[in-house]
């Protein structure tokens, strides 16, 4: 059998047994810790502090997000980050909706000198990018999640997938994918958590006893779009089993559970 074979009869035996049930305890005991912050049962008031300051050299700044001429730091929300991109996406602004969806997902992470401006500046100044972002949301309304992630995939130096998914889940919100599930984050940390998930599953049926095959293919970065697609498709059928159980809301979008595994432990 081949290193391909064992990916997939793990993939597929992961796809039956889902989540396990300490994972599902771990996730019951992370909603009681965080139901009164999200009411609407939805990460959308899940918000990041950034300093806007710090990011005063990056041009197609949105204007819903605080000047970065300021001093001090700023909130945004996903919730407010899905309205920035949803007016970006009208105007056909994709750089702007790349920029606002970054700051985000970089956070307080972003340091005037420091890998994130800096490693922003190098992909804005990309002479393909605006065409690349373009192609990825006509990949998405016209196919797929898979497909969108395959677009972007290697086109564009320095926007790797823990970044471009980020890009490709709130533009999901406003251009749902023609074909599957709608795009989720995929970043080094969920990665490690299927990686955990892929290990104990190996070891179980035989199929991975060493663990190289979970460590091969939920590697920490460039990921291939079929993980990409094993990944979305086993995060909504995995929504689905949560939903059923106690402790978990039964009407939870499934980005809810991407980002209760990105923060609960078990």
């Amino acid at each position: 059998m081949s290193r391909q074979d064992r990916a997939d009869a793990v993939d597929r035996e992961m796809a039956k047994r889902l989540l396990p049930d300490e994972a599902l305890r771990a996730l019951a005991r992370w909603w009681s810790e965080n139901a009164a912050r999200l009411p609407d049962k939805t990460p959308g008031a899940h918000t990041v502090r950034y300093t806007p300051s710090r990011w005063a050299q990056i041009t197609s700044w949105p204007a819903a997000l605080a000047s970065s001429s300021g001093d001090g730091d700023a909130a945004v929300s996903r919730a407010q980050v899905t309205s920035i991109v949803e007016d970006a996406l009208r105007r056909e602004a994709f750089t702007e909706a790349l920029v606002a969806t970054y700051v985000w997902g970089k956070g307080k992470g972003g340091s005037p000198g420091g890998s994130g401006p800096a490693t922003l500046r190098t992909i804005l100044a990309a002479d393909d990018l605006e065409a690349a972002l373009a192609d990825a949301v006509t990949a998405l309304s016209e196919h797929s999640a898979a497909a969108a992630y395959a677009t972007l995939r290697g086109r564009v130096p320095g926007l790797g997938p823990s970044f471009f998914t980020k890009f490709l889940y709130f533009t999901g919100k406003t251009v749902p994918p023609a074909n599957g599930p709608e795009p989720l984050v995929l970043d080094r940390v969920l990665a490690r958590r299927m990686r955990s998930l892929a290990s104990q599953v190996g070891r179980e049926t035989g199929h991975d006893p060493d663990g190289s095959i979970a460590a091969w293919v939920w590697r920490d970065q460039d990921w291939s779009p079929h993980r990409y697609q094993v990944y979305l498709s086993f995060l909504h059928a995995a929504a689905h089993q949560a939903a059923s159980t106690d402790g978990w809301p039964s009407d939870a979008s499934p980005d809810l559970l991407e980002y209760a595994l990105f923060n609960a432990a078990w």
